[in-house]
């Protein structure tokens, strides 16, 4: 199989749009990214976590995200493959990055994430084997100090945790939107900055959360994280502990060990 045979359309924004739009168009065609172009030319990808890390600097407060350029949230590095690049191949690729964009010279056919790699392979094995340790986060803790763990460690979700039972999740996209929200009220940077300092993660987390369990068999894992739309799951034990997060790169990487 090929990339040719599972990629998809892109959705694109052009560098000189908003950052609002961005997400608009995310939350419109529920994406965490879009292909960047600058005149029609490839210019990047943006991902809701840049943007998180942008809505979130201090040096940005008192703009309105209406006012945020995609530029700014941009990142350059994009690999570009040809269609015929096997699928095993495309797998190995995804390792180091978050998309693949699908090129016949300069022109783009399309892009390959960890979702259409999930959508076209069968898994064995079950949510243990794909888990990873779970970084949490309580209600009670600052939203600030969430997105900061989320962007040293490179996770896109937390658990929420209270007195060891889940009770939630937070997601780059709540913390994006969250953001969002308070820079668009138009208060000075001091104001922003306070109110941001005060949002807590029960403010914004998910409280109805998917979940399964670790001996769930990981191909009804993928079939809901992919039906759902989902971009990872909390894994419980039996005890309702919860004891491993599963995500569709997870997943990928370990089709990749299994190989």
């Amino acid at each position: 199989m090929q990339v040719k045979d599972i990629m998809t359309e892109p959705v694109t924004i052009d560098k000189s749009e908003r950052i609002g739009h961005a997400l608009d168009l995310m939350e419109k065609n529920d994406l965490r990214r879009l292909l960047v172009t600058n005149k029609d030319k490839m210019g990047g990808i943006i991902t809701t976590r840049q943007i998180a890390r942008v809505l979130g600097t201090r040096k940005s407060l008192g703009m309105p995200a209406s006012s945020l350029h995609v530029a700014a949230a941009t990142m350059d590095a994009v690999i570009k493959v040809l269609p015929d690049m096997s699928v095993e191949d495309a797998m190995v690729l995804l390792q180091k990055t978050s998309v693949l964009v699908v090129v016949d010279g300069d022109k783009i056919l399309g892009w390959i994430r960890p979702r259409e790699i999930l959508a076209a392979v069968n898994v064995s094995g079950q949510a243990s084997d794909a888990m990873r340790f779970p970084l949490t986060a309580n209600p009670n803790d600052r939203l600030v100090h969430a997105r900061r763990m989320m962007l040293d460690r490179d996770v896109g979700r937390l658990p929420v945790v209270e007195s060891g039972r889940l009770v939630g999740i937070i997601t780059e996209r709540d913390m994006a939107r969250a953001l969002r929200a308070f820079r668009d009220l138009n208060d000075t940077a001091s104001k922003q900055y306070a109110r941001i300092y005060n949002i807590l993660v029960a403010d914004v987390m998910t409280h109805d959360v998917l979940y399964v369990y670790t001996d769930t068999p990981l191909e009804d894992v993928k079939k809901t994280i992919l039906t759902e739309g989902k971009g990872g799951l909390p894994v419980l034990n039996r005890k309702e502990e919860v004891v491993g997060m599963i995500t569709r790169r997870s997943i990928l990487d370990y089709l990749v060990r299994a190989r």
